[in-house]
């Protein structure tokens, strides 16, 4: 028998595939940050684009009858910046050999370290013709590599197999253990542990109004408001914000279903919110901003009302974003997280393998260690 025959184009902008064929290859369940709306918003808001460093290079693969059979969101990158997946070292190795590590290929969403899938096709051959096609593309353009973040355990396989080295590293979520509400939660904490996450809301609540905003309630003037948030807040935390007024305008218009938007006023003005998108498997916490500092309110908002929102959508988990070791006391429990690396110098390939070995464990070994610290009551 055969084997089956794939052609690959490479798109630089989305807007080439229509929305319909795009989405159907998108396995099934709501995955907001793969839609075709969801990517084509990031290119259109000059959010993601060549001259942000984000130029899309996405895989489009067609069977020999020209079917479409797979696809994936990939980027050409001149620097590292929104991927949440840190490889600078490996950049610095690279160029003091004298060679160039930019522009790489990276297969993610961009400014989204959320979990999902990568290669979007239904069989595991297509997803293979997928992957191929990043590794042709890289090595015909003399990249330095090809990096895809966030992945689930079938991509990885696929990635495994085909020579990808494997990397670790670990996130906080909220898992819904059956929770009818918020308070079901706070009685499987220990009692010191729950006192606490309530003299936080309480205090964070005081003499603020705080409304979860979702659908047809989105209105522009909430976005006026969580743009100022959102710059302010990324301003001094990063020094440059990723995604521009505009690109809220688009959520506006094409996504405010798949939208939680946590907005908190004081006396009638609002003075910060907290972004999250509604996926079938989570609720994805995205960005926060504020115009003012409250003690405890970034808790309430990203985390405790991102919660209540969880389980009022009958969700089985939160996911809060990357990093922040400070979210274990508050509900959320240590998870691995998977990307994968192909790099075309064999020297360079050979050096991460062996540092991801180390790396690999020591990310485990953490993840183990932060697991017997949950505030979950114990027996």
């Amino acid at each position: 028998m055969s084997e089956p025959s794939y052609t690959a184009t490479i798109l630089t902008r989305i807007s080439d595939i229509n929305a319909k064929d795009w989405d159907a290859l998108i396995p099934s369940g709501n995955h907001p940050f793969l839609s075709h709306r969801f990517l084509l918003a990031m290119e259109e808001s000059g959010s993601a684009t060549i001259e942000t460093g984000w130029a899309p290079r996405h895989i489009w693969v067609e069977d020999a009858d020209g079917n479409p059979v797979g696809a994936a969101p990939l980027y050409a990158k001149s620097h590292s910046q929104g991927e949440y997946v840190f490889d600078h070292s490996w950049a610095n190795a690279l160029m003091r050999a004298g060679m160039d590590y930019y522009p790489k290929l990276q297969g993610s969403v961009p400014f989204t370290p959320a979990t999902g899938p990568r290669l979007l096709a239904k069989t595991p051959d297509a997803k293979q013709a997928v992957a191929g096609a990043m590794m042709q593309a890289c090595a015909e353009w003399g990249m330095s590599g090809v990096h895809l973040t966030f992945l689930q355990e079938e991509d990885r396989a696929i990635l495994k197999d085909l020579g990808f080295a494997a990397r670790e590293d670990r996130q906080f979520h909220f898992i819904n253990r059956e929770y009818d509400n918020f308070d079901d939660f706070l009685a499987s904490l220990s009692s010191r542990k729950r006192k606490n996450i309530r003299k936080e809301r309480k205090a964070a609540q005081e003499g603020v109004k705080i409304e979860r905003l979702i659908g047809d309630d989105l209105k522009s003037e909430h976005w006026d408001v969580f743009y100022q948030c959102y710059l302010d807040t990324s301003t001094r935390k990063w020094g440059r914000p990723y995604l521009t007024r505009q690109f809220f305008d688009i959520m506006q218009d094409t996504m405010r279903q798949d939208i939680c938007l946590v907005m908190a006023s004081i006396d009638g003005n609002y003075v910060a919110g907290a972004l999250n998108y509604i996926g079938s498997e989570a609720l994805y916490g995205r960005n926060w901003g504020a115009l003012i500092h409250k003690r405890f309110l970034h808790f309430e908002l990203c985390y405790y009302q991102a919660i209540e929102a969880g389980l009022e959508l009958g969700l089985p988990r939160v996911e809060a974003g990357a990093q922040g070791e400070h979210k274990l006391a508050r509900g959320y429990e240590p998870v691995v997280t998977h990307s994968a690396h192909w790099l075309s110098h064999p020297g360079l390939m050979q050096g991460v393998e062996n540092y991801l070995v180390r790396e690999r464990a020591a990310v485990e070994h953490e993840v183990d260690i932060l697991s017997q610290h949950t505030p979950f009551r114990k027996g």
